[in-house]
């Protein structure tokens, strides 16, 4: 599958040195101002996270000296998620490490940035997975990964690859800065405009202070059961992550048989995931689905005065996340009680003027709109860039050598 005059090598072959980070005890020699020391949890894909760097003290590091960085190494996670890999910046060379593998690539013949985005490619998920320890934690160990087989190009094709994947990433990353302002956007207006902190001038009535027992109506529609029907059934994710299909099953595969209906536009409650923001209102594409007895659903109490995605926005904040884990109560998290009377007797603000709260939902409603499209630009530039390396990676792509840039564009 790949070119014939690509070498093949073990890893062991193209580099100085594979081995492990600092492995002893280090706890005593952590400081606020020292020598920098990477953790796995530092080491992304592709580059190095500067959140929480721990600092070791002098005396310790040098009886570690043997273990410093050298710029233009790189580092591969060793447990939790083996082979995820980054190349040493400048910024830390003759730092140390913990516990992470480091390899040291002959210049000459393996460029750091290649093995970098071949370790975080599907091709080094496959070799990281074929050379894990076993055991309950995924353990990468330095021995195996000096046998991992290569199939190398020219290092000017390496050069060449590594930086056309890296302007992939650039992209990627200016896609995930946009995709997280527009997270943040969407969090900004709706803790503005549902607390009324933020208004239209065309909206000048008072809000209400009401309970939900005010503005909301429990709905229970149960099934007549029947083995032989198909139920679709609908689920509402965590952290308000919306309602979804969660899978159709024969009744005769549902071993509770208790369901009620659900339809667009009503306010779904889980009472066994509430205190982790388990709550939505029903799409039109749910509208007539199932839902499990452990659901409570609601619609607006009165059509006229309040709007039920409303509170579906609402259930968004955390205004609403404290107010359900106060009606909520047990030992532990995963097992709370909700209290649906306590939950109804608490207190909110609505606007008076209807027109604003349909107002509101469309400005969020547009700011959702505007994240799902980041999503999906985002999702697009990772898949396109997968096959892209793909193709690079295995040589079904080349690039033109030497007196030109390569001519693969991203």
């Amino acid at each position: 599958m790949y070119p014939t005059e690509w070498k093949v090598c073990t890893l062991s072959d193209v580099t100085e040195k594979i081995m492990v980070g600092i492995a002893s005890a280090a706890t005593h020699a952590y400081c606020s101002s020292g020598i920098p020391m990477l953790r796995n949890l530092n080491i992304r894909p592709g580059y190095i996270d500067e959140q929480d760097v721990l600092q070791i003290d002098s005396e310790y590091e040098l009886a570690h000296r043997n273990k410093r960085l050298k710029t233009g190494d790189v580092l591969v996670v060793r447990t939790g998620y083996p082979g995820v890999s980054a190349v040493v910046p400048e910024k830390y060379d003759g730092a140390q490490c913990f516990t992470s593998l480091i390899v040291r690539p002959k210049k000459a013949e393996l460029s750091a940035d290649y093995f970098c985005q071949y370790m975080n490619s599907a091709f080094g998920e496959r070799l990281s997975a074929a050379a894990e320890a076993g055991g309950a934690q995924k353990n990468l160990n330095a021995g195996e990964l000096e046998k991992l087989q290569l199939h190398l190009p020219t290092i000017q094709e390496q050069h060449c690859i590594a930086q056309i994947l890296s302007a992939w990433d650039q992209a990627i990353a200016s896609a995930d800065r946009l995709l997280q302002s527009s997270l943040e956007r969407k969090r900004g207006l709706a803790r503005d405009l549902l607390q009324g902190k933020t208004r239209s001038k065309q909206f000048t009535a008072p809000w209400q202070q009401l309970t939900f027992r005010d503005v909301l109506k429990e709905v229970k529609r149960r099934v007549e059961w029947d083995d032989d029907q198909e139920y679709p059934l609908i689920s509402v994710r965590r952290r308000s992550g919306g309602a979804f299909l969660r899978e159709t099953l024969k009744g005769s595969e549902i071993l509770t048989k208790k369901l009620n209906y659900a339809y667009e536009g009503e306010f779904l409650i889980s009472k066994m995931q509430v205190v982790h923001g388990a709550m939505a209102v029903v799409p039109a594409a749910l509208d007539g689905m199932f839902v499990s007895d452990s659901y409570l659903a609601f619609q607006s109490a009165d059509e006229d005065r309040f709007d039920i995605n409303f509170i579906g926005w609402l259930s968004t904040t955390q205004q609403m996340y404290k107010t359900v884990r106060r009606c909520s109560y047990g030992v532990h998290i995963e097992k709370m009680t909700f209290d649906l009377d306590m939950f109804l007797n608490e207190k909110l603000h609505v606007p008076l003027d209807l027109e604003e709260q349909h107002f509101i939902c469309r400005v969020l409603e547009s700011a959702q709109a505007e994240v799902e499209s980041a999503v999906k630009h985002l999702e697009k530039l990772k898949l396109e860039k997968a096959a892209l390396m793909s193709q690079l990676l295995t040589g079904k792509r080349r690039v033109k050598l030497p007196d030109a840039e390569a001519e693969v564009q991203a």
